[in-house]
């Protein structure tokens, strides 16, 4: 007797709904207004208003998106980041050394935003230069340091709460809170500053890897391969 082989359907993602293609779509309009205005005329002298006229969309409308112009500016730096990194810190893989689920939950956090301006339209390498040039204004470096801060707080009471401790008692989860956000400040910089050529995912994830390594002066994180190397060899194939 035969027995009869069961397949197990395999779970497929729903395609997106027009409603919400079209709220990605005015998100991302937004995000590249705030990123263009802000790059040309400093934060100080761009408003919401602005940067809601230039996405053609009302005041009202960029609020449904943002909070602040910042947090347009920014992308994934909204408060639900934050949040959303203390919850995976805290519960993300239970009995995995902290260590590594930093490296795996900021790896995918960064990779995440690197999609995001990608999504953007247009040449990723021009975004990367408007984001630099808008870093260099006092008013961004300032707000960009306070969300940094709020991540670092959040990473801390996440880890805190993974292994039990007090932040107010224990200096273990602020150190390597601060670690891991130096780790992550360093790999963006340096992503950027290639135009995007490697991938910031994979380079804060080998960032760590050197980091738990001890930081040694020969290893992977000094042999990444750029994307457009990447690029090449799948075109080669």
């Amino acid at each position: 007797m035969t027995t009869p082989v069961v397949t197990t359907p395999v779970a497929t993602t729903p395609a997106p709904s027009l409603r919400e293609r079209k709220k990605l779509a005015t998100r991302r309009q937004l995000r590249a207004a705030a990123l263009h205005l802000v790059a040309e005329r400093g934060m100080a002298n761009v408003t919401v208003e602005d940067i809601a006229a230039a996405a053609d969309v009302s005041p009202r409308t960029f609020f449904n998106y943002f909070p602040s112009k910042e947090a347009a500016l920014f992308g994934g730096h909204d408060p639900d980041r934050a949040a959303g990194l203390r919850d995976r810190v805290a519960h993300q893989a239970p009995g995995e050394p902290a260590l590594e689920v930093l490296r795996t939950v900021l790896a995918q956090d960064a990779q995440d935003m690197a999609d995001e301006l990608r999504s953007l339209g247009d040449d990723p390498a021009d975004w990367l230069r408007r984001m630099k040039v808008a870093r260099n204004d006092p008013q961004v470096r300032g707000a960009h340091a306070a969300q940094m801060a709020r991540i670092e707080r959040a990473i801390a009471e996440g880890l805190a709460a993974r292994i039990g401790a007090d932040v107010e008692t224990d200096p273990y989860p602020s150190v390597v809170a601060a670690a891991a956000v130096g780790v992550m400040r360093a790999c963006i910089v340096f992503w950027a500053g290639s135009g995007g050529t490697a991938y910031l995912g994979q380079l804060i994830d080998q960032a760590f890897r050197a980091l738990a390594d001890g930081l040694p002066e020969h290893g992977a994180l000094r042999n990444l391969t750029p994307l457009h190397n990447l690029t090449s060899a799948k075109d080669e194939n």
